[in-house]
Formats: C-alpha cells, sequence, structure tokens
C-alpha cells in the first residue's frame, strides 16, 4: 500500500467513523427519553397501558436487532409504495429498539428505591416535584448507571449493523476497503477506532459513577 492509497484510506476512515458516531449519540438521544415515557407506561395502573407496553419491550427484546432494522426500512417502504431515507429508518429502529432495554433498567432501578425515603420526605414537606429530582431521579441514575453503561457500550458495536441497509458507517467502508484493496489494514483501523471509542465511553462512565458515590443506599 502506497503512502497516498493509505493516507486516501486514512480521510474515508474517518468520514466514516463520524457516520457512525451519529448513529450512537442520535440513537441516544431519542431513546433514553423514549425509554422514560416506556417505563411510566410500564408503571401504569391501567392493565391495558401496561400490558401492551409489556408486548412492546418483549417484541424489541425478544427479536434481533438486525431484523427489526429491515423491518423499519423495507415494511414502510412497502406499505407506502416509496423508499424512505435510509438513516432516517436507521435511527428510528435503533431507538425505538434501545429504548426497550433502557425502560426495563430504569423501571428497575426506579422500583429499587426504598418507599420509606420517599415517605420521609414527603414527612419532611417535599413537593411530589422535589421528592422526584431530589430523591428519586439521583438515586435511580445511580442505581441504573452500571446496567445502563453496559447497554451504551453495546450500542456503540450495534452501529456495525447500519451496514445492513447499505448505509456507509466505518465497517462497511472497513469491509468494502478490505475487498477492493486485498488488504486486512481497513478492518484493523476499524478495530482500534471501535476499541478507543469503547475505552471513552467506558471512562465517562466510571467517571460519572465516582461523582454519584455519595449516593450510597
Amino acid at each position: 500500500m502506497s503512502a497516498s492509497q493509505f493516507q486516501a484510506l486514512v480521510v474515508q476512515m474517518l468520514s466514516a467513523s463520524l457516520v457512525s458516531m451519529s448513529i450512537f449519540f442520535l440513537t441516544l438521544i431519542f431513546s433514553i427519553p423514549l425509554g422514560c415515557a416506556v417505563t411510566s407506561l410500564k408503571l401504569s395502573r391501567s392493565r391495558i397501558i401496561s400490558g401492551i407496553t409489556n408486548i412492546y419491550i418483549i417484541i424489541m427484546r425478544g427479536t434481533p436487532l438486525i431484523l427489526q432494522l429491515l423491518f423499519f426500512y423495507f415494511v414502510p417502504s412497502f406499505l407506502f409504495k416509496h423508499a424512505i431515507n435510509r438513516f432516517v429508518s436507521l435511527i428510528i429502529a435503533m431507538s425505538v429498539n434501545y429504548a426497550a432495554y433502557f425502560a426495563e433498567i430504569f423501571r428497575g432501578g426506579y422500583l429499587s428505591i426504598p418507599s420509606g425515603l420517599k415517605e420521609a420526605a414527603k414527612i419532611l414537606g417535599f413537593s411530589k416535584r422535589q421528592v422526584f429530582f431530589s430523591i428519586s431521579l439521583p438515586i435511580t441514575v445511580k442505581r441504573v448507571l452500571p446496567s445502563f453503561a453496559g447497554e451504551v457500550v453495546t450500542l456503540v458495536k450495534d452501529t456495525a449493523l447500519a451496514s445492513v441497509l447499505g448505509v456507509a458507517e466505518l465497517f462497511r467502508v472497513a469491509q468494502t476497503s478490505t475487498s477492493r484493496m486485498f488488504s486486512l489494514t481497513p478492518l484493523v483501523m476499524a478495530g482500534v477506532f471501535y476499541f478507543i471509542f469503547n475505552a471513552l465511553v467506558s471512562e465517562f462512565f466510571r467517571w460519572t459513577e465516582k461523582k454519584l458515590n455519595y449516593y450510597n443506599f
């Protein structure tokens, strides 16, 4: 591989890395609030609402993400007789999928809070809003952080599934470059990127967990 070829490959891989990072951050931006909403619906006193929400969670967690990516791309295109944007369908599918996982993590963390803490806060004159933001939310975040971090790390690797829809993210570019150049260098570069990105994400969560150490119950 000549120096000019290597330089062109680096530029191409960096551009593809930005696409992978866009998939990662956009999925988080949409799936976290959606996961919170799903948690609220799952905790609803209405059996109908809770039941429907539970079916959604079971489907999302019980079927492969790669199948869901294909479903969200091909089914709307078939129904509306018009191809939809691959990147948009990718973000929708991944957001809906990860929201289901986050919802269960959030629900478990919220239900693990001792009811006595909430009752004590109410006795001290805290409003429902103050109880939620001052007690329930910080403790829930602290308790779900390890599980949430694990899912986020998985998300970094799952961005590679975008190649199924033909989105030119890092893994797809590495694959095509490897085939074209008959070299493993692109795959090695992609592996290094995923490793570094995951290391940064893991370090961020370790730092966040230390900051929340004062919430020990």
